[in-house]
Parts: C-alpha cells; structure tokens; sequence
C-alpha cells in the first residue's frame, strides 16, 4: 500500500530547469510597539503622513493589520507614538540663566530642524497636547528656559503653547511650499523662480487702489525662509522676555507700596 508523501520539496535537490531558485525569507523581526513606530516613520518619511495607515504600515512589517492593534489602539495613538519618537531626536540644552533668550531660540530652530527632516510630521503636533515622554521633555526644557530667566509662570504657561504653534506652522508651510517644487529639481532655484512670479504679479496691481502692496514688492516676496523663521522667533521671544521687566516693575512698585504703608 502506497503511503502519503509530505507536499514540500526534499532538501537537497537541484532547481529544475527553468525555474528560478528560490530566496530564503529573510528572518521576521518581532513584533513590538517599537518596531511599528520605526516601520511609520520609514513610511512618513519617504511617503508622507497620509500614507501611514495601519494596513500600510502592516505591510511595511510583513503582516497583517489586526496585529498591530496589539500593540496600538489605532491610527491616532500610532501617530501620536511617531510624534513623540522623533521628538527624542531633539537635543535640549542646560538651562544657563544668563542666556535664557538664546538658548529659547537654538532650542526652537533644533526643533524645526528634527520636525523638518521628517516630512509632515508636524501636522501631528497641531492641537496635540502632549503627554509622551520625549514631548514632555522638550515641553519642560522650554519652560525650565523661561523661568529660569525670571518669565511669570502664567506667561510661560501660554507662551510654550504659542510657540508650539509658531513652529508646527513653519515646518508645515514648508513643507507644503517643497512639495510644490517637481521632482528633481533644486527646491531653492523653484521657490525663487515660484516667488517671482509673484513678485511680478504684486508690481503690476493697480497702484491706486494698492499703493502699500505696490511699495512693497520685494520686502512682500522674499524667499529667504529661514530669515523669516528667524524674524518670528525673534519677534516672540522679545515679546515674552518683555514680561519679565513688566514683572520686575509691578514687584518694585509692591516693595515701594509696602515700604510707604510701613512709613
């Protein structure tokens, strides 16, 4: 009586002509929450952020989608965990009081820097607060920064959130305005020609109707992002460090409130 052969090929043997040998499967790494984030990263980065999906990034790893729920609820908490992975990448200084202002801004141009090195990563943090480790650790260098140079705690409190907001716009804006520039072209030589487009298209509106817009052309259509970056920052910093003489008066004229009441 014949006996049942196993259905696989018999080690050892030749690949029959005309066929192609097959490869080994490369070795499957385990599956944890790590490994998920790091595979969307791979996919925000060369794809962008809407194409990080469950099933996208699932087959990134070679499996299915219902085994990423084991270790993310969703889409949602999996681009908070990206948020808050990349935001380790952002190296915070020790907080010097004598130089509270600059270590603000070399701490807002590292985060731009990190947030603009992946994509739109940035469209996550718009109206997140947050609650991830590394988040909290740049949320608390920033406000260490600002009370350490004598900044109000509601000030600071407010503060960290509109320069939170400052920063997500940059990167955004940025990288809406690369992904207009075509694909393999330098996006310097595009946005200089892209904004000089518009350059003539302010000169030539109606003087009378416009005269201040017409005045203006070349201060309106500078393409130097980072000196606008650097404006801005600027621009708020001196608003907040602005609070800590406002707050140095009102304690003076407390002291000398006092010391009449006590006359």
């Amino acid at each position: 009586m014949a006996t049942a052969r196993p259905d696989k090929p018999a080690p050892g043997l030749p690949t029959p002509p005309g066929r192609r040998p097959r490869r080994a499967a490369p070795p499957r790494r385990p599956l944890t929450q790590e490994a998920v984030v790091e595979a969307a990263i791979g996919v925000l980065d060369a794809e962008g952020l809407e194409a990080v999906t469950m099933r996208r990034v699932a087959q990134e790893l070679g499996t299915g989608p219902a085994s990423l729920y084991a270790h993310v609820s969703g889409k949602e908490e999996l681009r908070e965990l990206m948020l808050d992975r990349v935001a380790a990448e952002i190296r915070l200084p020790e907080p010097d009081p004598a130089r509270w202002q600059e270590q603000l801004k070399e701490l807002a141009r590292e985060i731009r820097r990190v947030y603009t090195s992946h994509r739109d990563i940035a469209l996550v943090s718009m109206g997140l607060i947050p609650t991830g480790p590394h988040l909290l650790d740049v949320a608390e260098a920033q406000l260490a920064l600002m009370r350490a140079g004598g900044v109000p705690k509601k000030i600071a409190g407010m503060a960290v959130d509109t320069l939170g907001m400052f920063l997500d716009a940059d990167a955004i804006e940025g990288t809406v305005y690369y992904a207009k520039a075509p694909a393999g072209e330098d996006p310097h030589e595009f946005f200089e020609a892209y904004f000089g487009q518009f350059r003539e298209y302010f000169a030539a509106l109606p003087k009378d109707r416009y005269p201040t817009i017409t005045g203006m052309v070349e201060e309106l259509t500078d393409a130097d992002d980072d000196g606008r970056f650097e404006f801005g920052l600027d621009l708020l910093v001196r608003g907040i460090a602005s609070y800590v003489k406002d707050a140095d008066r009102a304690e003076d004229g407390d002291r000398a409130e006092d010391a009449g009441s006590a006359g």
